[in-house]
């Protein structure tokens, strides 16, 4: 799991009521901030969701913020409006344009219960946090991470729970560029557990196709290698997990792998 947008707006709680299925572009998460029951919206393609938020206002007027996903909300999401509202998170994020967030808010919201949207599979890489590349907060997203961003028993186990019996839609690998362990694994490097941890790309490795020099130095064959092992990931879930294969197969997940550029802060969706 994604870009998720979230954004600023002045709908108020009859509005969204009584618009609730129409599409915002304005969007993830829209609330009015107070203590009243107002709509939130998930978009770039999605639709607006009603949910219960809090909302105060200024002299300026009502200034909205973003709050955590309901149940009803996140039940009511396709996993398509999901990653559509993944990419829109992410290009506010990449714009410096992210969106309005109340982390007390968020706490108390999320307090009580969870109900996530997507699950992110992604490396430990300390520059690459799922919820800040997506401008998302508590609550809306479960985040799996390891180096190389590679599936294990526990991650599979995780991403189960995750979907089947919590409800996410969206599975998203995501690799990004530069990536130590990838370069670990093409240089043979070995050092304790870590060893067996690269033994795990490898077949990344020798599976990619390129004419340049096939070092860990070359910045290209790195990020080459990456997105095989992103591809290869996606596979190896599908065939490992029966559970995740037939979500996927009944359309209610879906599954995608995404790279992400530590330069530029975009997110690539592979396809």
């Amino acid at each position: 799991m994604l870009g998720l947008g979230l954004g600023h707006g002045h709908g108020h709680g009859h509005e969204a009521s009584a618009h609730g299925s129409e599409p915002s572009r304005r969007s993830f998460l829209r609330t009015a901030v107070g203590a009243v029951s107002v709509g939130v919206t998930w978009c770039g393609g999605g639709a607006a969701l009603a949910a219960e938020s809090a909302s105060k206002t200024s002299d300026a007027g009502a200034e909205e913020i973003v709050v955590p996903l309901t149940k009803a909300a996140r039940d009511a999401l396709t996993p398509e409006q999901i990653l559509a509202a993944a990419k829109a998170g992410n290009e506010r994020f990449r714009s410096g344009k992210k969106a309005h967030r109340d982390v007390v808010v968020e706490l108390q919201k999320t307090a009580g219960g969870q109900s996530p949207a997507a699950v992110v599979l992604g490396c430990i890489d300390s520059r690459a946090p799922a919820e800040i590349i997506f401008d998302l907060g508590l609550g809306d997203i479960f985040n799996c991470r390891v180096a190389g961003n590679i599936e294990n028993p526990d991650m599979l186990g995780s991403m189960e729970f995750s979907t089947k019996l919590s409800g996410a839609k969206v599975i998203a690998v995501m690799g990004h560029t530069a990536c130590g362990a990838v370069k670990g694994a093409i240089a043979g490097a070995e050092l304790g557990n870590l060893t067996q941890l690269l033994k795990k790309i490898k077949p990344a490795v020798d599976a990619t196709t390129y004419d340049g020099k096939r070092t860990a130095d070359n910045a290209e064959f790195v990020d080459a290698v990456a997105r095989t092992s992103v591809r290869q990931t996606v596979e190896r879930i599908r065939k490992n997990s029966p559970v995740i294969a037939e979500l996927e197969k009944s359309g209610a997940i879906k599954m995608v792998g995404c790279f992400y550029d530590l330069a530029t802060g975009g997110v690539e969706f592979l396809g």
